[in-house]
């Protein structure tokens, strides 16, 4: 398993499209093969950066679904709305203590 981190920011005004548009696609895009866990995360103390954690079984899965329609309409809608360029890091889980 293995987990995809995306860091992303968002002009002030657009928090709130963009929390209405991870509403309205977490579902599907939890439903994608192979993701096992979605989870949305902001920042303490900056309100308009999140991160996204999603787990994955293969790279493959992840390639899957990033090369869905789903996927395109998520991010077309969504880097509009970006003030930094987003960062992504894909990691493998060595430990998780429960």
């Amino acid at each position: 398993m293995f987990v995809r981190i995306v860091k992303m920011g968002f002009h002030k005004e657009n928090v709130s499209a963009f929390l209405e548009i991870f509403e309205s696609k977490k579902e599907k895009i939890r439903a994608n093969n192979g993701c096992q866990l979605l989870e949305l995360y902001r920042d303490k103390n900056n309100p308009t950066i999140f991160f996204t954690y999603s787990y994955w079984e293969t790279e493959k899965d992840l390639e899957n679904y990033r090369n869905s329609e789903l996927f395109k309409v998520v991010w077309a809608e969504t880097k509009a709305l970006f003030n930094i360029k987003p960062v992504a890091w894909s990691v493998d889980k060595t430990v998780s203590m429960p």
